[in-house]
Protein backbone atom coordinates (compact mmCIF):
# COMPACT_ATOMS: atom_id res chain seq x y z
CA UNK A 1 0.00 0.00 0.00
CA UNK A 2 1.40 3.17 -0.92
CA UNK A 3 1.63 6.18 1.95
CA UNK A 4 -0.86 8.34 -0.42
CA UNK A 5 -3.70 5.80 0.18
CA UNK A 6 -2.54 5.57 3.82
CA UNK A 7 -3.05 9.50 4.26
CA UNK A 8 -5.98 9.77 2.47
CA UNK A 9 -7.73 6.94 4.92
CA UNK A 10 -5.78 8.82 8.05
CA UNK A 11 -7.49 12.21 6.22
CA UNK A 12 -11.03 10.93 5.88
CA UNK A 13 -11.40 9.45 9.03
CA UNK A 14 -10.36 12.71 10.70
CA UNK A 15 -12.67 14.29 8.78
CA UNK A 16 -15.41 12.09 9.43
CA UNK A 17 -14.81 12.87 13.55
CA UNK A 18 -14.68 16.37 13.09
CA UNK A 19 -17.63 16.05 11.13
CA UNK A 20 -19.46 14.53 13.48
CA UNK A 21 -18.32 16.43 16.70
CA UNK A 22 -21.48 18.93 16.55
CA UNK A 23 -23.76 16.04 16.18
CA UNK A 24 -22.99 14.99 20.15
CA UNK A 25 -24.28 18.69 21.40
CA UNK A 26 -28.01 17.83 21.05
CA UNK A 27 -29.74 14.91 21.97
CA UNK A 28 -29.10 12.64 19.00
CA UNK A 29 -25.88 10.23 19.23
CA UNK A 30 -23.59 9.68 15.40
CA UNK A 31 -25.49 6.57 14.92
CA UNK A 32 -28.42 7.89 15.65
CA UNK A 33 -27.93 10.67 13.08
CA UNK A 34 -26.67 8.13 10.16
CA UNK A 35 -30.17 6.76 11.22
CA UNK A 36 -32.13 9.57 10.37
CA UNK A 37 -29.96 10.47 7.48
CA UNK A 38 -31.00 6.68 5.84
CA UNK A 39 -34.73 6.55 7.07
CA UNK A 40 -34.91 9.99 5.27
CA UNK A 41 -32.93 9.18 1.78
CA UNK A 42 -34.52 5.55 1.42
CA UNK A 43 -37.21 4.33 -0.22
CA UNK A 44 -40.55 2.86 0.82
CA UNK A 45 -39.61 -0.70 0.78
CA UNK A 46 -36.20 0.47 2.50
CA UNK A 47 -37.37 1.63 5.64
CA UNK A 48 -37.24 -1.32 7.80
CA UNK A 49 -35.20 -2.90 10.71
CA UNK A 50 -33.54 -4.96 8.48
CA UNK A 51 -32.25 -2.70 5.62
CA UNK A 52 -31.54 -0.48 8.34
CA UNK A 53 -29.00 -3.04 9.88
CA UNK A 54 -27.72 -3.42 6.32
CA UNK A 55 -27.28 0.01 5.52
CA UNK A 56 -25.14 0.64 9.12
CA UNK A 57 -23.07 -2.64 9.29
CA UNK A 58 -24.32 -3.41 12.44
CA UNK A 59 -25.51 -6.20 14.35
CA UNK A 60 -30.08 -6.49 14.20
CA UNK A 61 -29.39 -6.10 18.00
CA UNK A 62 -27.63 -2.96 17.73
CA UNK A 63 -29.65 -1.50 15.21
CA UNK A 64 -33.02 -2.64 17.25
CA UNK A 65 -31.20 -0.61 20.13
CA UNK A 66 -30.79 2.45 17.83
CA UNK A 67 -34.54 2.31 16.80
CA UNK A 68 -35.79 1.82 20.32
CA UNK A 69 -33.57 5.02 21.35
CA UNK A 70 -34.75 7.29 18.45
CA UNK A 71 -38.44 6.29 19.79
CA UNK A 72 -37.84 6.97 22.74
CA UNK A 73 -37.01 10.23 22.04
CA UNK A 74 -39.98 11.06 19.74
CA UNK A 75 -38.11 10.68 16.32
CA UNK A 76 -39.32 7.48 14.65
CA UNK A 77 -42.45 5.48 14.55
CA UNK A 78 -43.25 1.79 13.81
CA UNK A 79 -45.84 0.74 11.86
CA UNK A 80 -46.78 -2.18 10.46
CA UNK A 81 -45.34 -2.87 7.22
CA UNK A 82 -48.12 -2.26 3.68
CA UNK A 83 -46.34 -5.42 2.00
CA UNK A 84 -45.18 -7.94 4.78
CA UNK A 85 -47.60 -8.02 7.96
CA UNK A 86 -44.71 -9.57 9.19
CA UNK A 87 -42.91 -6.82 9.21
CA UNK A 88 -42.59 -3.50 10.43
CA UNK A 89 -41.93 -0.01 8.76
CA UNK A 90 -39.77 3.21 10.10
CA UNK A 91 -41.61 6.40 9.54
CA UNK A 92 -39.79 9.61 10.33
CA UNK A 93 -41.42 12.21 13.31
CA UNK A 94 -41.94 15.32 12.51
CA UNK A 95 -39.31 16.37 15.30
CA UNK A 96 -37.14 14.55 12.89
CA UNK A 97 -37.76 16.56 9.67
CA UNK A 98 -36.80 19.04 12.02
CA UNK A 99 -33.46 17.89 13.23
CA UNK A 100 -33.04 16.89 9.76
CA UNK A 101 -33.21 20.85 8.82
CA UNK A 102 -30.63 21.43 11.34
CA UNK A 103 -28.53 18.61 10.29
CA UNK A 104 -24.70 19.02 11.59
CA UNK A 105 -23.45 17.43 8.77
CA UNK A 106 -24.45 20.25 6.40
CA UNK A 107 -21.22 22.12 7.64
CA UNK A 108 -19.12 19.29 6.06
CA UNK A 109 -20.88 19.34 2.84
CA UNK A 110 -21.00 23.38 3.00
CA UNK A 111 -17.01 23.04 3.48
CA UNK A 112 -16.67 20.37 0.56
CA UNK A 113 -18.64 22.51 -1.95
CA UNK A 114 -16.38 25.50 -1.06
CA UNK A 115 -13.47 23.75 -0.94
CA UNK A 116 -14.27 21.04 -4.17
CA UNK A 117 -16.22 23.38 -6.41
CA UNK A 118 -16.41 22.01 -10.34
CA UNK A 119 -14.13 19.03 -8.83
CA UNK A 120 -16.58 17.66 -6.59
CA UNK A 121 -18.63 15.57 -9.23
CA UNK A 122 -15.18 14.16 -9.70
CA UNK A 123 -14.36 13.33 -6.21
CA UNK A 124 -17.14 12.13 -5.49
CA UNK A 125 -17.38 9.51 -8.33
CA UNK A 126 -14.02 8.38 -6.55
CA UNK A 127 -15.51 8.46 -3.30
CA UNK A 128 -18.79 6.13 -4.73
CA UNK A 129 -15.50 3.64 -5.98
CA UNK A 130 -14.13 3.55 -2.42
CA UNK A 131 -17.26 2.42 -1.06
CA UNK A 132 -18.52 0.26 -3.33
CA UNK A 133 -15.20 -1.85 -2.64
CA UNK A 134 -15.50 -1.60 0.89
CA UNK A 135 -19.16 -2.80 0.64
CA UNK A 136 -18.03 -5.58 -1.77
CA UNK A 137 -14.84 -6.51 0.87
CA UNK A 138 -17.39 -6.70 3.20
CA UNK A 139 -20.42 -8.41 2.00
CA UNK A 140 -22.53 -5.47 2.48
CA UNK A 141 -25.00 -4.08 -0.27
CA UNK A 142 -24.89 -1.04 -2.14
CA UNK A 143 -27.84 0.73 -1.26
CA UNK A 144 -27.80 3.32 -4.59
CA UNK A 145 -30.28 5.21 -5.90
CA UNK A 146 -33.36 3.54 -7.47
CA UNK A 147 -33.37 4.69 -10.85
CA UNK A 148 -29.96 3.43 -11.62
CA UNK A 149 -30.95 -0.50 -10.12
CA UNK A 150 -30.80 -2.95 -13.07
CA UNK A 151 -34.63 -3.65 -11.95
CA UNK A 152 -35.67 -0.39 -12.58
CA UNK A 153 -37.94 0.08 -15.63
CA UNK A 154 -38.67 3.69 -16.23
CA UNK A 155 -41.86 5.49 -16.96
CA UNK A 156 -43.10 5.63 -20.48
CA UNK A 157 -40.86 1.75 -21.28
CA UNK A 158 -42.82 -0.84 -23.88
CA UNK A 159 -43.33 -2.42 -20.64
CA UNK A 160 -44.34 0.03 -18.33
CA UNK A 161 -45.78 3.26 -20.37
CA UNK A 162 -47.33 4.40 -16.88
CA UNK A 163 -45.56 4.80 -14.55
CA UNK A 164 -41.94 3.40 -13.20
CA UNK A 165 -41.81 -0.34 -11.85
CA UNK A 166 -39.46 -2.71 -9.85
CA UNK A 167 -38.99 -6.01 -11.71
CA UNK A 168 -37.79 -7.37 -8.50
CA UNK A 169 -39.93 -6.97 -6.11
CA UNK A 170 -42.43 -6.58 -9.25
CA UNK A 171 -44.69 -3.31 -7.79
CA UNK A 172 -45.15 0.29 -9.31
CA UNK A 173 -42.44 2.85 -7.90
CA UNK A 174 -43.33 6.73 -7.93
CA UNK A 175 -41.36 9.20 -8.70
CA UNK A 176 -40.34 10.16 -5.12
CA UNK A 177 -39.18 5.85 -4.80
CA UNK A 178 -37.14 6.29 -8.09
CA UNK A 179 -34.79 9.06 -6.67
CA UNK A 180 -34.25 7.62 -2.96
CA UNK A 181 -31.94 4.63 -1.67
CA UNK A 182 -32.83 1.02 -2.30
CA UNK A 183 -31.98 -2.15 -0.19
CA UNK A 184 -32.72 -3.99 -3.23
CA UNK A 185 -30.53 -1.75 -5.70
CA UNK A 186 -28.21 -4.00 -7.86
Amino acid sequence: MNNDALDSANLLERIGRLSRADEKSGDLYPVQWTALRYLARANRFSRTPMALSRYLGATRGTTSQTIMALERKGYVKRRPSTRDKRSVELRLTDKAAKALAKDPIMALASSMDRTLGAEGSAFRAQLVRVLESLVEQNGGRKFGECHTCRHFMRKGSVAHPDGHYCGLLKIPLSDSDSERICVEQE
